[in-house]
């Protein structure tokens, strides 16, 4: 029975991949699209801002409309939306009368893929026979990690071999992967959500569960707190931190996906043997102290090191609290694992967009935006102790 499934979870391991493909490649651009283009960096924020802002919204969206069209069309559906939205990005910008709107609608529409993705892959998994869902959780989202990592090295090798201004090509060969996995979708075994004669909570009853608040406002933190560093360790490293781009995507974006990655993969191979709560816990507190050491340390060095340590310790706070979220509301369903999903989206929206700003209003300093950004794994630490008591 379990057997017939491992291609399924195979699928959603490459639908992460995806997702960090769609999230990932176009900030490793950023400085690029601001020398080519003449795009200043307030308005290049607007891309973050409104790839997880498509995202929040295709989340809510989702709630109504997963359920009727069937999961195995909308992953087919967000594996189309990822790839038109990477081939575009090779299109527009040369084609429109500004190259920042043909920029901004390829972010829209594989917006559009990763948010779905975002929704379906976690209650994919969650409904295939497993042994252990914590530990199948966090396997599954430490793929997303390993496919940063992957976007990141190989875009980086890509720049370094065939140089930055081929950029179109790579982003043609990530959109293939998408157009495979989306084909994949077509043919695996996608088990029911839900048990034959049983139904998920409406929205209105998952509403009205006090710990489903603290869950969601969990979900923003872990968002926000992972993509404030994420989306800006690239233009940290190369303009803040005053280093060469190649080593700068290796030693910002990509030691951070890595150490993500392996903390993720770590509880996974271990985590029966691990209290969840303790550990996101320990997570969140060594999250303050890599913020505090990227803000505030005066060496270039150190402050790298502290980015790449604050990937390890916002690895288990996203895919924890889904598994927090399914132990505590068994029967949430479609709309629990969106709703979650769009408290992800909204964070990681707002983290890199509130660094952005205050980075802009200070004089383009990424290191005080990025101490703005402590406000996040702060408030999850709270949620994190507060939620505990609440499910006690």
């Amino acid at each position: 029975m379990k057997n017939q499934y491992n291609r399924t979870i195979t699928a959603c391991f490459v639908g992460c991949i995806v997702q960090a493909a769609v999230n990932n490649f176009a900030p490793l651009l950023f400085l690029t699209f601001q020398r080519s283009y003449q795009i200043p960096l307030s308005r290049i924020t607007l891309l973050v801002t409104v790839n997880f802002g498509i995202q929040l919204f295709v989340d809510l969206l989702s709630v109504g409309f997963v359920d009727r069209i069937g999961y195995r069309m909308s992953m087919v559906l967000a594996h189309g939306f990822a790839a038109a939205g990477l081939v575009l990005l090779t299109v527009l910008p040369d084609v429109l009368w500004d190259p920042f709107m043909g920029i901004l609608i390829s972010v829209m529409v594989y917006a559009v893929g990763g948010g779905l993705l975002e929704v379906l892959v976690s209650p994919v998994v969650e409904a295939c026979p497993s042994d252990n869902k914590e530990r199948a959780m966090s396997m599954l989202h430490s793929f997303y990690c390993w496919g940063y990592g992957g976007v990141v090295l190989i875009s980086t090798l890509f720049f370094r071999l065939a140089g930055i201004e081929h950029w179109r090509l790579l982003a043609l060969a990530w959109a293939l992967i998408p157009i495979g996995n989306g084909i994949l979708f077509m043919q695996v075994s996608i088990a029911p959500l839900m048990g034959e004669g049983e139904r998920g909570l409406r929205l209105k009853e998952l509403l009205g569960i006090r710990l489903f608040w603290i869950l969601l406002l969990m979900m923003v933190c872990a968002g926000a707190s992972e993509q404030a560093v994420s989306q800006w360790a690239s233009a940290f490293a190369e303009k803040g931190l005053g280093i060469s781009k190649t080593a700068g995507d290796l030693a910002g974006p990509m030691a951070f996906a890595i150490l993500m990655g392996t903390s993720r993969a770590f509880y996974g191979r271990y985590g029966e043997h691990i209290d969840l709560e303790r550990f996101m816990i320990f997570s969140s507190g060594l999250c303050i102290l890599s913020y505090l050491g990227i803000a505030l340390l005066p060496v270039p060095q150190l402050s790298l090191i502290a980015c790449a340590v604050s990937g390890l310790s916002v690895g288990i706070l996203w895919p924890g609290t889904f598994s927090k979220a399914s132990a505590a509301i068994p029967k949430g369903g479609t709309a629990l694992f969106a709703l979650l999903a769009l408290g992800g989206d909204m964070g990681c929206s707002v983290g890199p967009t509130l660094v952005g700003m205050v980075s802009g209003l200070l004089g383009d300093n990424l290191k005080l935006g990025l101490l703005a950004g402590l406000v996040f794994p702060m408030l999850l630490l709270w949620g994190i102790i507060f939620c505990g008591k609440v499910s006690r």
